[in-house]
């Protein structure tokens, strides 16, 4: 019999293995294509299949992870010229995956940072700290949507916490740490539709 840890590095893999052939298939018997640049620079990719539509790009910012944009903030990518945002939406009509991240930078300092997303998130339910990352526990008693919890065994960055809320299958994470004499914080919204029939 598998151990717990196992059988959620299983379910992890085969979701992946499946957007991938999911990507793949897309990708062979495409529709169409169309790639567009907006004037900051920012680049979309949008597919369409019979069956799915795909949208990959660097046009993500605070809204679209639902979390409050946080003041006098500036973003990663504006500063060092790498791309730090991603918008990522796989969906058909019952099935469908959305990622979005975007990384800021900040003059205060991590614990004003924290502060503020620790209320910011509250507005969604119950919000972990866990200065060593998110475990998922897909096989929660408290219903078919599973848990997140705090990741005893990850490694420690120091001044590095994750706050984070939700389930699995719909989740918002807020990574901060200090860089300088400031912050450098990522927003993350992972949301993934299939059994729930939620909406992207």
């Amino acid at each position: 019999m598998l151990s717990q840890a196992k059988e959620n590095d299983l379910r992890v893999t085969r979701r992946v293995l499946l957007l991938v052939s999911l990507l793949t298939l897309a990708l062979a018997c495409a529709c169409s294509i169309q790639e567009k640049k907006g004037d900051s620079g920012d680049k979309k990719v949008d597919i369409k299949v019979p069956f799915a539509e795909i949208h990959v790009g660097s046009d993500s910012d605070a809204r679209d992870t639902g979390l409050a944009s946080y003041p006098g903030a500036r973003s990663k990518s504006d500063s060092d010229g790498d791309k730090n945002r991603a918008n990522v939406q796989i969906g058909g009509e019952d099935f469908g995956v959305k990622v979005v991240a975007a990384t800021y930078l900040s003059d205060d300092s991590p614990q004003k940072v924290i502060d503020f997303y620790r209320k910011d998130l509250g507005r969604y339910g119950k919000v972990l700290e866990c200065p060593k990352g998110i475990h998922e526990n897909h096989d929660s008693k408290d219903g078919d949507h599973g848990e997140l919890r705090c990741d005893d065994h990850g490694s420690t960055e120091e001044g590095k916490l994750d706050l984070a809320v939700g389930v699995p299958d719909r989740q918002r994470i807020v990574s901060v740490k200090p860089n300088g004499k400031g912050s450098e914080f990522s927003l993350v919204y992972v949301q993934i539709k299939g059994k729930t029939k939620e909406t992207l």
